[in-house]
């Protein structure tokens, strides 16, 4: 399985990302870490192992990269408007900076989006602001608001990186023509998350699985089991 390193300047978040990339090629998968992980965390906990096969037989090429976290949402040393401010450059540098590099290296011109527990907000967060860029949706114990990150602060910023509630008026049709899993578990700490966000997406007409998994934790062996199974729903050819 072939493995790369990469590192650079982000004129977005002027600082350095490193990321790595698993597979010599196939379909694009960014893979975002848990709460403030690093862009080898879906590595060192088996994530990228269990999608082995996938990789192995170039149907996918899996995309980590590191997360902000420690600078944005999770950073109490900061106003609240930085955070989310920091947050939407680092939206700014997946678009540009990964996602526009990479999209057309199959076919459909889009990349799928998957993470378990914060990763899992990521890849939401990323799929339903930037629907055209986006296939496949795979969110594993995913939660879906950040108001508990904000302070009581709210403005467009927090409410445009707020999935549950923007998505209530969004219209891009594009929504329409992604594949959604919604991955959780009746023992998972999300699960109410995850109900409310389908619920609301019932309410739009906008086709998604609500995956629930029968007792198993909010932790790694339910995601190396769902991440491979939700690999399978993507059209390769």
């Amino acid at each position: 399985m072939k493995e790369e390193y990469f590192k650079w300047y982000s004129p977005n978040l002027n600082k350095e990302v490193e990321m790595l990339v698993f597979g010599h090629t196939g379909y694009p998968v960014i893979l975002f870490p848990t709460s403030m992980g690093s862009y080898h965390e879906n590595k060192d906990q088996g994530l990228i192992e269990s999608a082995r096969w996938y990789i192995e037989q170039g149907l996918i090429q899996i995309f980590c990269p590191s997360s902000i976290d420690k600078d944005s949402f999770y950073n109490k040393s900061i106003h609240p408007v930085h955070r989310i401010q920091n947050h939407t450059w680092y939206d700014k540098m997946l678009c540009h900076e990964i996602v526009e590099r990479i999209k057309n290296n199959t076919g459909s011109g889009k990349v799928a989006v998957a993470g378990c527990s914060f990763g899992g907000y990521h890849a939401a967060n990323f799929a339903f602001r930037h629907p055209g860029y986006v296939s496949h949706m795979f969110s594993m114990s995913g939660a879906f608001s950040i108001k508990s990150f904000m302070d009581g602060h709210w403005d467009d910023d927090v409410f445009y990186n707020s999935p549950e509630d923007y998505i209530q008026g969004l219209n891009d049709h594009e929504l329409w023509n992604m594949d959604i899993v919604l991955g959780t578990s009746n023992w998972d700490i999300c699960f109410d998350a995850n109900l409310k966000l389908s619920r609301i997406l019932a309410q739009r007409d906008v086709p998604h699985w609500l995956d629930i998994r029968q007792d198993r934790e909010h932790d790694w062996p339910v995601w190396k089991e769902m991440f491979p199974h939700y690999l399978s729903r993507i059209k390769f050819f």
